[in-house]
Parts: C-alpha cells; sequence; structure tokens
C-alpha cells in the first residue's frame, strides 16, 4: 500500500469537467496556492450529480487509493475511484534553469536579416 498524498488546495476558482463518455469521470482543474501552479486532478469515477461546474478554495483529500474527498464552501463530495494528478511544472522548471545567452553571431544574423526585409527593393526581390 503507497503514503496519503498530502491534501491538494486550490486557491480561487476550480473548473468541474465532466466526462460521461471516456475513463474519466471527473476532471478538476485550477491553481494551487504554495506552490502556485496549474494542476488537473482526473478521477476515474463518475461525477457526483450535484457537483456544480466551478468550485471555490477547493481542497482535496485523498482518503486511501481509491477514495477522495472534495470540500468547497461548507460541502463535501466523496469520489469513489483513483485519482491522477497533473501538475504544470513549466513556471518551476524555467526558474530554476536559467536561459543560455544568444550568441553575437546569431544577433547578427538576425539584425541583418531583419533589416533588409524592412529595405523596400529587398521586399520587392523576395515577396514579388
Amino acid at each position: 500500500m503507497s503514503a496519503p498524498r498530502a491534501p491538494l488546495r486550490f486557491r480561487g476558482w476550480c473548473c468541474c469537467r465532466r466526462d460521461g463518455e471516456g475513463p474519466l469521470g471527473l476532471i478538476l482543474s485550477g491553481r494551487t496556492e504554495d506552490p502556485d501552479e496549474a494542476v488537473h486532478v482526473a478521477f476515474a469515477a463518475t461525477a457526483p450529480v450535484d457537483l456544480p461546474d466551478e468550485l471555490e478554495e477547493v481542497t482535496i483529500e485523498f482518503l486511501d487509493a481509491r477514495r477522495s474527498r472534495i470540500s468547497s464552501a461548507g460541502r463535501e463530495w466523496i469520489i469513489e475511484g483513483p485519482a491522477h494528478v497533473h501538475r504544470e511544472i513549466a513556471t518551476v522548471f524555467y526558474r530554476a534553469i536559467p536561459p543560455r545567452p544568444v550568441p553575437w553571431h546569431k544577433r547578427l544574423f538576425w539584425r541583418v536579416v531583419l533589416g533588409l526585409a524592412r529595405w523596400p527593393p529587398t521586399r520587392k526581390l523576395f515577396f514579388g
């Protein structure tokens, strides 16, 4: 048995998308508090009928491997099915790795090409 996951807290509004035909019955999408990143939680279970299309300040507690509790504004829903959490880590990734400086010869090349593209005889030569 795997270790229980920490609760997941969304800040602001969270979108609830139902997928009646696919294997994922419910997908919650929003932004987490700490760290600030886009997160999608997909449940392989049917969505509760009384779950609205949007929720505010959502907390998802993973009770065990097949049960989760969604809490928002004093209401709770128990989801009976496995959950998959997908985090968009691009912001954190690019913050950790500094950008590579552009070599001087590439900058010179593009400056010349764009300068020629501005010049009317060159535009006429290449673009008719």
